[in-house]
């Protein structure tokens, strides 16, 4: 049949119209399979960890014991530890990030632009353990010595923040695994900021240094208010990142069931407290089903903040 026939009979696009419809359903396919799955997971966490919370009720938010003897859990202790070394490795990441973006973007030459941000990457690419032993070999140490005993010294008397400041400088604990998930989170955070600040019209900034503005008034008033819902994106990104780490912490954290107003105090978090107790759980005992719970917990909290951060992270290419 000659294509003259084919373009008149219509075969053609009948053909390329089955194609088409062939592929949306596999792509619909695929879309569903992944929520199937991450429904499946979650179902199976919260069906593991019923016996749990139906045993403790709300007091296993609250309950700040872990007690495998007594057959006593709580939840308490891991999720502080979590929400605390997140949040402060959000303080400490934050600004190195930015600082990063900002000399991608603006200030550094463009034959050194590539280099240094593929090495930001490749950061993201070391394993966790791998920070985890560098921590407590390297980093630890150096806090146990120097920083530690420096601070405690300097700021353990100040009133009302000296609380943070004081205790024995073991080196482990809350404040060093924070500064652990900082360096891990810190390439998420400046590549995307990296990412939305190079979506900013040229036009804008020219402008704005054609007017006489530094390079500081223009990230202040024209880069940041057209980048900041990407920009809060990335760090929510970054955020449910540090959630969720689990070997790194363990390494530097201490791995003490007990809340210690001190930021160099032992803790735990919910990732750590599973990793090292889930070997020794026996199937159907009360502890293995608190560990479920604990994980269906975790899962929430990053379900969350990942969620928000794709919505922020939407491209705002109609702004």
């Amino acid at each position: 049949m000659s294509l003259a026939a084919t373009a008149e009979t219509g075969e053609a696009p009948q053909t390329r119209g089955r194609g088409d419809a062939i592929a949306a359903a596999l792509a619909v396919a695929a879309g569903l399979f992944v929520l199937l799955l991450l429904g499946a997971i979650l179902v199976s966490l919260l069906m593991g960890g019923l016996p749990a919370l139906q045993q403790f009720g709300s007091a296993f938010l609250t309950r700040a014991i872990w007690n495998p003897v007594t057959q006593k859990f709580g939840a308490a202790v891991p999720i502080y530890g979590t929400l605390v070394t997140a949040i402060l490795a959000l303080v400490m990441a934050v600004p190195l990030s930015f600082g990063i973006a900002v000399y991608l973007t603006e200030l550094a030459p463009l034959w050194l632009r590539r280099p240094v941000g593929i090495a930001v990457e490749l950061l993201a690419a070391v394993p966790s353990i791998i920070f985890g032993m560098w921590g407590f070999f390297v980093i630890a140490p150096l806090m146990a010595q120097y920083v530690q005993p420096w601070c405690i010294d300097t700021l353990g008397d100040l009133p009302v923040i000296g609380d943070l400041f004081q205790g024995p400088p073991f080196g482990t604990g809350i404040f060093t695994a924070a500064l652990i998930l900082a360096v891990m989170i810190i390439p998420f955070i400046a590549a995307t900021m990296r990412d939305v600040f190079l979506t900013v019209p040229p036009v804008f900034k020219e402008s704005a240094y054609g007017v006489g503005c530094t390079t500081s008034e223009v990230m202040r008033a024209i880069v940041l208010p057209y980048t900041r819902v990407s920009v809060v994106g990335g760090i929510m990104l970054g955020l449910g990142r540090a959630l969720g780490e689990t070997m790194a912490v363990t390494f530097v954290i201490g791995n003490t069931n007990r809340i210690s107003t001190s930021l160099f105090g032992p803790g735990n978090t919910i990732a750590s407290l599973i990793a090292l107790e889930f070997p020794e759980s026996q199937a159907g005992s009360l502890k293995l089903s608190s560990l479920l719970a604990l994980g269906f917990i975790l899962f929430v909290i990053s379900f969350v903040v990942l969620a928000i951060s794709r919505l922020l992270l939407r491209p705002r290419l109609r702004a």
